[in-house]
């Protein structure tokens, strides 16, 4: 079964579950993110945001989140290819952390556009 398919389809579902319980049991900057998370899932229900609304907060979590987890792996493989100082490593490192900051501003910018109205 597992060579089928639909088998290597849930195996595969399987990895990427335990990636991200890798992600939240040791990174703090991911376990963050989830708090901000369930913070803003919570106002959403407090404020009776709209269907469009939702899915907008929504997708700003998965972005963030997801964006952060890719910036993990990115700064795991520079350690593991190089562990000591190097610029090109600098550089990856700080290009993939420039991601999670356009990812978190577009967040922070969706909430703004839903939250600041209800006040």
């Amino acid at each position: 079964m597992w060579n089928s398919y639909l088998g290597k389809r849930l195996k595969g579902c399987g990895y990427a579950f335990k990636g991200a319980l890798l992600l939240l049991r040791h990174e703090a900057s991911i376990q963050v993110q989830a708090v901000i998370g369930i913070i803003m899932t919570v106002a959403g229900f407090y404020f009776e945001i709209s269907a469009a609304e939702w899915m907008l907060q929504i997708f700003a979590i998965g972005l963030v989140m997801s964006i952060e987890g890719l910036n993990t792996a990115a700064e795991e493989i520079a350690d593991f290819v190089h562990p000591d100082f190097h610029n090109k490593i600098g550089f990856i490192k700080d290009v993939a952390a420039g991601a999670v900051f356009f990812a978190a501003i577009t967040a922070v910018i969706i909430g703004c556009i839903i939250y600041i109205p209800k006040f």
